[in-house]
């Protein structure tokens, strides 16, 4: 069954080989190459990206802004599509200049409520200013941060949550490895292995990258060396990059690939091992620190401060105060810590 491509969808865009730049074209400027039959798969239907309620009152809010202020910005066009955050760079920016307007908007709103609150209660100069300055201006700098990002501390909503996937990609690669040298061993097709890994939701993320090669070489028309070695470029994913630019190189050398695959298991297998081990190293010592720092050295101080406000009579409301903060403050919240920091490294496994 054939399909004409709809002329709205690649009316103004045109998809180079890197897969990770797109060309916009003037009103005035003609695309160079015509549209073309692409013959999809039995049942297959076309697949539209639509914006959401909320997105298209972003684009006609601040479209035309971002449009007049907007220069290219490969980074951004990159993260977003190694994030599968399927907007183009002006439509995700244009919806966060509404979300941290808003943000800004209503903090500024929060802080006049606030201001009027304390002058009705008579609240001190010295207090009322540094609380107005916080309440005004924090949220919206955390709005702005959140989408645009903070030069050193991190690089933006789309960054972030590109390594996010990334990370996702490596807990499911050695099993996908296993996957893919079985398929291999029985002398399946290249494109084949990839399309039967994209059919399988247990290897999450790594079947969303196989999902993504496979729409080239069937949607696209692209062969499927090209789709790897576009999907490395675009890949979140150090291991998975290494992987796909092993498996173009073997190829083109004119190696087997059925070796290469089952090498990489191995690898993978290898590396998961040492990883666990030095993961079950540091819970040790967290053991360790947790039953030093939260275990007996509170126990000591206590027994310790509660002699001292026995012994010492002038000073003992002090003392009693202290007791007070190591039991009510230091000890529930170096237990929550330790709780955190092994929480993030169960979420890493």
């Amino acid at each position: 069954m054939r399909r004409l491509a709809s002329s709205t969808a690649f009316e103004k865009l045109e998809t180079r080989r890197t897969m990770s730049k797109t060309k916009r074209f003037g009103s005035g400027e003609a695309v160079e190459k015509p549209h073309h039959m692409v013959l999809l798969p039995k049942g297959a239907k076309p697949v539209t990206v639509a914006l959401s309620p909320w997105q298209e009152f972003a684009w006609r809010t601040f479209g035309g802004f971002v449009q007049a202020h907007y220069k290219e910005n490969q980074d951004l066009e990159d993260n977003l599509l190694r994030a599968h955050i399927k907007l183009r760079p002006e439509e995700y920016l244009a919806g966060a200049w509404l979300n941290t307007t808003i943000a800004a908007v209503a903090s500024v709103a929060i802080a006049f409520v606030s201001l009027f609150l304390m002058l009705l209660v008579r609240v001190p100069i010295s207090t009322i200013v540094p609380v107005f300055v916080l309440v005004a201006i924090v949220p919206g700098l955390l709005a702005y941060a959140y989408y645009f990002g903070v030069p050193v501390v991190f690089r933006g909503k789309p960054a972030s949550m590109a390594k996010k996937r990334g990370k996702q990609v490596d807990k499911r690669i050695t099993g996908s490895m296993s996957f893919i040298s079985a398929m291999a061993s029985a002398d399946v097709p290249v494109d084949v292995i990839f399309k039967e890994l994209s059919k399988q939701p247990v290897y999450g993320e790594v079947a969303k990258e196989a999902e993504w090669i496979t729409r080239d070489t069937e949607l696209l028309g692209v062969d499927i060396l090209t789709a790897i070695r576009n999907a490395a470029g675009r890949s979140p994913s150090n291991k998975f990059q290494d992987f796909l630019q092993g498996v173009v190189t073997t190829s083109t050398s004119g190696g087997q690939l059925k070796p290469y695959f089952l090498m990489k298991a191995e690898q993978f297998e290898k590396e998961d091992r040492l990883e666990m081990r030095k993961r079950m190293e540091t819970l040790g010592m967290l053991a360790e620190s947790f039953v030093t720092v939260v275990v007996a050295f509170p126990l000591f101080l206590v027994v310790i401060m509660a002699i001292m406000a026995l012994i010492s009579k002038s000073q003992s409301g002090f003392v009693l105060n202290l007791l007070y903060v190591v039991v009510g403050v230091m000890i529930p919240i170096s237990q929550f810590g330790f709780i955190f920091v092994i929480w993030n490294m169960e979420q890493e496994v």
